[in-house]
């Protein structure tokens, strides 16, 4: 295993790879990198919630295209995808969900930390 070191939103991360894949790594990391500025702007001080947009907008894509790759393979055109819009909250909602949101990039900071110390 080897260690490889990147960068994502101006933070240094590192992680452990498979001998002969790190070239691999470093350039899936620089795409997320690249994804998570145009998506998010990389805002400081919002590195794990920037990670998490970015995440849920990759799966996104990801099963999107699985989703074609099967139409495709199955012979049939794909179906379009339509996206439903985006509910609207009362600003009482709103609250919870941001709170919500803090909780969860709380626990996911104190993980990725943890992980770091291993």
């Amino acid at each position: 295993m080897r260690r490889v070191d990147f960068t994502l939103n101006g933070r240094n991360h590192s992680l452990s790879c498979e001998d002969g894949q790190e070239q691999r790594l470093l350039e899936l990391a620089a795409y997320v990198d690249a994804r998570m500025q145009e998506l998010t702007g990389g805002a400081a001080g919002h590195e794990v919630q920037n990670l998490i947009a970015t995440c849920i907008v990759l799966a996104d894509e990801l099963m999107e295209a699985r989703a074609e790759v099967k139409a495709l393979r199955a012979g049939h055109a794909p179906a379009p995808i339509v996206h439903p819009p985006a509910p609207t909250t009362a600003p009482a909602d709103e609250a919870k969900v941001v709170a919500a949101v803090d909780t969860l990039a709380k626990r996911i900071e104190d993980i990725a930390a943890r992980l770091e110390r291993a």
